[in-house]
Order: structure tokens, then sequence, then C-alpha cells
């Protein structure tokens, strides 16, 4: 199955990760996709999409996708990160369904709803 030619099948982490392992064999780049390689790759990546953002002001970057060419611009970058990101998740056998939840979840308790309701604070800043 190929990603671009069947839409209609909705697409799960690990299906895409599956779709990225067989593009990287096809091509005999499992050998370049090292935890390493890989998180460099992430942060390289990660950077791109800053930059799309860099100099805006708060208002242009809220308005940032009603430019066609930009907001192809900032798709694509997004894509990449998180090819990458899949990538090395499929690598290090990180079940990144199950990370997020956890991580949900302890931010729960660093984050409890009456200390940080409208604040932008570190936990740490909470007080409580």
């Amino acid at each position: 199955m190929s990603v671009a030619s069947d839409t209609a099948v909705a697409m799960t982490l690990t299906s895409l990760q599956q779709a990225l392992a067989q593009f990287a064999v096809e091509r005999d780049w499992e050998q370049f996709h090292t935890p390493k390689n890989l998180a460099m790759a992430l942060a390289g990546e990660s950077g791109e999409l800053l930059e799309i953002f860099q100099w805006l002001t708060p208002q242009q970057s809220a308005q940032v996708m009603q430019s066609n060419a930009r907001a192809l611009q900032v798709r694509e970058e997004m894509a990449d990160v998180l090819a990458y990101l899949l990538r090395l998740a499929d690598v290090l056998d990180v079940d990144l369904e199950q990370a997020l939840t956890d991580k949900i979840e302890k931010n729960r308790g660093k984050y409890p709803v009456h200390l940080a309701r409208g604040k932008a604070d570190k936990y740490t800043q909470l007080g409580g």
C-alpha cells in the first residue's frame, strides 16, 4: 500500500511508521537511520519549521496558513518533523501513543487545573 495512493484508509502512527520503514528499506537507508542521525535530522527539520516563524509577529504567525505558499512550507516542514520522529520511535522501539499518554498523565500532576488554568508558568513556579 502506498501512503499517497490510498487516502481512504485512515493512517495510524503504526501504519505511518511502516510506510516510512518501507521507504527506507527500498532505498537501503536503514544503515543511516541510527538514533543519533535521526535525532539530528529531527532537530534540523524542527529548525526549518522554526525558521518560517522566526521574525513574524504573534499576529502574523497566527495567520501563516492564509498564504498558500507559506501554508505549503509549514505542512512540509511539519511532515518532515513527524517523519523523523516516527522513524526515531520505530528504531528505538518506542510506542509513541503510550509515551504521549504517559506524559499527559504526568503533566496532569505537574499542572493541576486549579493552579495552572490560564497561566503559562512552569510547574515549579505555580506554587500550591
